[in-house]
């Protein structure tokens, strides 16, 4: 049988999502808590990869296990994995569901923080010149993404990606200034290697009148390398909503 599970991460203390040989990841810490718990191998498929340092609000797994799940189970094993990984749900799915292929849409929200916090410092990024940003030019800049469906000037160098093209839904900045911060949102139905960091980037380039929107706008028509990129810091990322044409939660 297929199981999909709802969980959120704190990726501060791995090397991304995916399994690596030297260095500890989410999917490994999973694994081995799922294997040890149901005392058979579990092997887990992930909606999506995130570098070090990235953090999900909302992530789905799908696993197939030849077995029913008493309803504390949850409970059972999110005491049994580390505080920075938290399950909410495991729901039954047909058998050819898959947590990467069959998710729609993706958004991501990036927090930028205007004043130093001692207990955000791994989930937003300390911007030191936040005051000079220009509000209307990050909206600007971000709106200008709506335009296009190629996104090759926001892909990190040496991607194995096929193709270029994705769907964008939302592009968006929003100002908290009670909360002293700025969160960028962005949905589509894909995402490129390196992707939200690098628009982000551009976009406070664009903000401190250091990339011109023509810079930006050539480089999309060309599908070229942007005069300057930016990929802002990791910790401010978080992977925030999947969402699948059926119920998975």
């Amino acid at each position: 049988m297929r199981y999909f599970a709802e969980l959120a991460y704190k990726g501060t203390n791995y090397s991304g999502w995916q399994r690596q040989l030297n260095a500890s990841s989410v999917q490994q810490i999973i694994e081995e808590a799922l294997s040890t718990l149901l005392q058979t191998p579990i092997e887990i498929i992930g909606c999506g990869r995130t570098d070090t340092g990235v953090h999900a609000s909302q992530y789905f797994i799908h696993f197939d296990y030849e077995g029913t799940f008493h309803e504390r189970f949850v409970v059972r094993l999110n005491r049994f994995l580390p505080k920075d990984i938290a399950f909410y749900s495991i729901k039954q799915v047909a058998a050819d569901a898959h947590t990467r292929f069959d998710a729609q849409r993706r958004a991501y929200t990036y927090y930028l923080a205007s004043r130093k916090n001692p207990f955000a410092e791994e989930t937003a990024y300390h911007i030191p010149f936040f005051d000079q940003l220009d509000h209307e030019k990050l909206q600007a800049a971000a709106q200008l993404l709506l335009q296009y469906d190629a996104f090759f000037p926001f892909c990190k160098t040496n991607s194995d990606a096929k193709t270029m093209l994705c769907k964008m839904y939302r592009a968006e900045w929003e100002f908290q200034p009670d909360q002293h911060r700025l969160l960028f949102h962005v949905e589509a139905n894909r995402f490129l290697r390196g992707m939200v960091r690098l628009i982000v980037g551009m976009c406070i380039e664009v903000s401190l009148e250091k990339l011109q929107l023509a810079d930006v706008q050539n480089a999309l028509e060309t599908q070229t390398r942007l005069p300057r990129n930016w990929s802002v810091p990791a910790q401010g990322l978080f992977l925030s909503k999947v969402e699948y044409p059926f119920e998975v939660s």
